[in-house]
């Protein structure tokens, strides 16, 4: 069974995207690294990294691996350094994401790290974009809802977002119950649709993987933000396919109602990007830190 030191030297290789930058982050020198590197990949009878130039790239077993042990190593980092007072943080994070999100979750759990002297900077955009920046160094991180390709950058899954269709109450009560039940793309057809964009990004998701097809229904209107979304939905413009996060306050208080309802509702899984081999950042290390405590809190959002 790997040692412990062993198993935390390969999460900073996985997380940092290149051995030189583990070797700042664990204060130890590169061939260090690459040693205990060599001694777990002995011992787990395959290599966990191919070499480039650009750093080193995960391979499908590292990935599996991270996910098992990552959670646990904070886990005890956590523990062992509770006796201890936080350190101040010094220095600027810069965080994209999309503007829901981001306001709902990812702000609310950074915001204690301001009270530790770290300056943060938000940006709200697109996944495509905002990843873009990240790999011209215009962002430190980001909370991708797609997985990053770029060879520069490392993306980890963090969160897994789970989509409801709601729509108003006033709306639900002119669907047929039984027809719901046989035929629920049938039984919707007739009822607007409120999309975040022109194509229907996130319902045509829903509609594909639940019924096999993309939306027949006329679309009343478009706005791209979920909150905006949500409350045409709530007014009675139509329905829509929303984060469980974002519509959970509104199913409870009665404002919409769910309209189907499947074993295993459609996810979509947010990914954590940093750009590979970038320089040691504490601040960095432990803005990452506080997302990944937090997304175990959050569940499936």
């Amino acid at each position: 069974m790997p040692s412990l030191d062993l198993l935390a030297t390969f999460l900073e290789i996985y997380r940092a995207g290149s051995l030189s930058a583990a070797a700042q982050r664990l204060g130890v020198t590169q061939p260090a690294v690459t040693g205990q590197l060599a001694r777990l990949e002995e011992q787990i009878g395959e290599p966990l990294f191919l070499r480039s130039r650009q750093g080193v790239t995960p391979t499908p077993r590292a990935a599996a691996l991270a996910a098992r042990v990552s959670l646990h190593l904070d886990g005890l980092r956590d523990v062992l350094g509770s006796t201890e007072a936080e350190p101040p943080l010094r220095g600027t994070v810069r965080v994209g994401g999309a503007a829901e999100i981001m306001t709902l979750r990812v702000l609310p759990a950074l915001a204690p790290l301001t009270g530790r002297g770290l300056y943060l900077q938000a940006s709200f955009g697109l996944a495509e974009a905002l990843l873009a920046d990240l790999a011209a160094d215009r962002l430190d991180l980001v909370m991708s809802s797609i997985r990053p390709t770029h060879q520069a950058l490392l993306g980890v899954p963090l969160v897994d977002e789970e989509f409801l269709l709601v729509g108003p109450p006033s709306m639900a009560r002119t669907v047929d119950a039984e027809r719901l039940r046989t035929d629920p793309a049938e039984a919707l057809a007739a009822l607007p649709l409120v999309a975040y964009g022109e194509e229907l990004p996130i319902l045509r998701r829903y509609w594909r993987s639940e019924f096999g097809h993309r939306p027949a229904n006329p679309v009343a209107l478009v706005a791209p933000d979920l909150r905006a979304v949500l409350a045409a939905v709530e007014a009675g413009a139509g329905i829509s396919a929303l984060p469980r996060y974002l519509a959970e306050p509104a199913l409870a208080a009665g404002r919409v109602v769910r309209l189907h309802r499947s074993e295993a509702p459609p996810l979509n899984t947010l990914y954590l990007a940093v750009r590979r081999g970038a320089p040691a950042n504490p601040a960095l290390t432990v803005v990452r830190e506080q997302l990944t405590d937090a997304a175990t809190a959050w569940g499936a959002l």
